[in-house]
């Protein structure tokens, strides 16, 4: 039920919840952590902006839960890229160093998925960010009106079993 009500508030954040500057960036930073195979010093610098900035949790939690989708089908790619990025003849004495450093080794630098997918997350934030951006000014322009008649969109709304799971949400005062 949780997806449920993720869905449900970021199709409510996309019509009438906060700027699309606010609901992007929490998109793009989700798709960072999202491609990160592993829990790391970045990724979790990542949560701490997300927690901090003004932008769109719906968005970043949606965001990881997609990217770590694909993630996971483009993880051989990450692992060449990696590979790549890491086997860089002139980068071998700063990579020694950087693994010798005390905080460094947290990051995970040196396993080539984490590597590849961090440097691809990187990559792409910013087509990310400019592509959802897109998508939520003409989601409120051209497509919610659509939207909303849908029937499916009718069942998820006025469905009997996420009105039952919001009464028992907020009866276990989990709201």
């Amino acid at each position: 039920m949780f997806w449920l009500k993720l869905l449900k508030n970021f199709l409510h954040v996309l019509q009438e919840g906060q700027t699309p500057n606010q609901i992007a960036w929490g998109f793009a930073l989700g798709a960072i952590v999202g491609l990160s195979p592993h829990f790391t010093l970045q990724i979790l610098l990542v949560w701490i902006i997300i927690f901090i900035l003004d932008i769109n949790l719906s968005a970043a939690f949606l965001g990881a839960t997609i990217f770590a989708i694909i993630a996971f089908l483009f993880d051989p790619l990450f692992h060449a890229f990696g590979f790549a990025l890491l086997t860089i003849e002139g980068l071998r004495g700063f990579y020694t160093s950087l693994y010798n450093a005390p905080i460094a080794p947290l990051t995970r630098f040196n396993n080539t998925v984490v590597m590849g997918s961090f440097v691809a997350a990187i990559i792409l934030v910013i087509p990310v960010y400019f592509g959802m951006k897109t998508f939520v000014v003409k989601y409120r322009l051209h497509l919610h009106d659509k939207i909303v008649k849908w029937k499916v969109y009718q069942i998820v709304k006025h469905s009997s079993l996420y009105g039952f799971y919001e009464k028992v949400r907020s009866f276990g005062g989990l709201r």
